[in-house]
């Protein structure tokens, strides 16, 4: 039996759930977002509720899915979401300009990376950059390739990380 799947969902105050066929869409005060589901899942709304059943248990891997992202969309349009990441190494820096990232990381030239529409971006200092959003995915999957720009490498501990990130650090040349 699906555990995930089965739990039942509170709607917060000021937003509104709505399902078409098996379109789900999520207002809040931070925005809308909508999803498609499995056709074999069904979403019941009841009040302040929000309950996913499947037809059959061929359909529990679906069941338990649904019923995370919907709960994402509810955390994301009353809070949202953020990434932090931050840069280590000499001359490696964040540059916000206008809906572009500059990102200076070693390379001999700076990277522009586009910030797609839904996300806003903060440099609280040049080393540091926050990805704030409402949708999950979408956060998450801009801030690895950022991150992918250059990822952290093991010797000095140099890239680019997410902030609570721990990277494992290797000896070099003093082990021999």
């Amino acid at each position: 039996m699906s555990r995930i799947g089965n739990r039942v969902l509170t709607i917060p105050q000021g937003v509104t759930v709505e399902t078409n066929g098996n379109i789900v869409t999520v207002k809040g005060p931070k925005g809308e977002l909508s999803t498609e589901i499995n056709k074999n899942i069904t979403v019941n709304v009841e009040g302040t509720e929000l309950t996913t059943t499947r037809k059959s248990d061929e359909f529990k891997n679906f069941h338990g899915t649904a019923n995370a992202n919907i709960s994402n969309m509810l955390i994301g349009v009353t809070k949202g979401f953020e990434k932090k990441l931050e840069t280590v190494g000499v001359g490696y820096r964040f540059d916000v300009q206008g809906n572009k990232i500059k990102v200076t990381a070693g390379y001999s030239h700076p990277v522009m990376v586009d910030i797609p529409e839904g996300i806003t971006v903060e440099t609280p200092s040049n080393t540091e950059l926050v990805i704030k959003g409402t949708d999950k995915i979408l956060v998450g999957e801009f801030a690895a390739n950022i991150r992918k720009i250059r990822k952290p490498e093991p010797y000095k501990g140099k890239g680019i990380r997410y902030q609570d990130e721990y990277i494992i650090r290797k000896v070099g040349k003093k082990a021999a």
